[in-house]
């Protein structure tokens, strides 16, 4: 099992180890950052908040089978991105995280500027099983407040543009097809399970589209990997 863990990872060595603590420091100060402030913005009441609501939104049905893959998000995204660092594939963590991060903190400036609303969810649950019961709880910590844009397709976006981009993954069809199929079914989610309206995952797209011109269709962030590695080399030389 040990030696299957370290073919997994690649082996490790000590420079290995102090660059990926080195790259896991500002991702946690980052994550202290966003929670402390999303938090902020959930439990501050506005004075007054803009209703997102589209004709569209009423034609949709509630699906609750779809939870799944809404929660499914969090280890979507999660999965890759600390999978990328941790086989030290840092060209591709630094553009999933600079893709993910500037979207993110986007999203906290227009929730604090723009505050927004939704009506969408259901009274009452149409049905009584295992997924409405997780939604209604998801419901009870989650406000339907600051939705635009929809961070839960942004970031769905971003990930499966990393995986299609990545020297690892980018070559594997299997990988992308599936990647990009589970990517469609969270965007969905975010519809069925009453969580967002077409505007704001609309809002995550656009906000998608911008970001893979800057991140991966740009040399901006590869340039500033490169100096990274260019200063990395430098250490190992002296």
């Amino acid at each position: 099992m040990k030696k299957r863990l370290n073919e997994l990872l690649g082996g490790w060595t000590r420079e290995r180890i102090e660059v990926t603590i080195r790259c896991l420091i500002p991702v946690a100060i980052y994550a202290v950052i966003y929670l402390v402030w999303f938090f902020h913005l959930e439990g501050t009441k506005a004075l007054h908040y803009t209703e997102i609501h589209t004709a569209l939104d009423d034609k949709i049905p509630f699906l609750e089978i779809f939870v799944i893959p809404y929660f499914g998000w969090f280890a979507y995204c999660a999965f890759f991105f600390f999978y990328f660092l941790l086989r030290y594939d840092l060209e591709d963590f630094f553009k999933n995280a600079a893709f993910f991060f500037s979207g993110m903190t986007l999203f906290l400036i227009i929730s604090s500027l723009w505050p927004n609303i939704q009506y969408l969810r259901p009274a009452v649950m149409p049905r009584d099983n295992i997924f409405t019961a997780m939604i209604a709880h998801l419901y009870t910590t989650d406000t339907p407040t600051n939705l635009w844009p929809s961070i839960h397709v942004y970031n769905a976006i971003g990930t499966h543009i990393a995986i299609a981009n990545s020297e690892r993954f980018g070559k594997n069809k299997t990988i992308r097809i599936s990647s990009f199929i589970f990517c469609i079914l969270i965007i969905l989610s975010t519809m069925f399970i009453k969580q967002h309206s077409v505007i704001d995952v609309l809002g995550g797209i656009l906000f998608a589209i911008l970001a893979n011109l800057i991140v991966y269709k740009s040399e901006f962030i590869v340039n500033y990997y490169r100096r990274y590695e260019e200063r990395l080399n430098a250490r190992r030389a002296a």
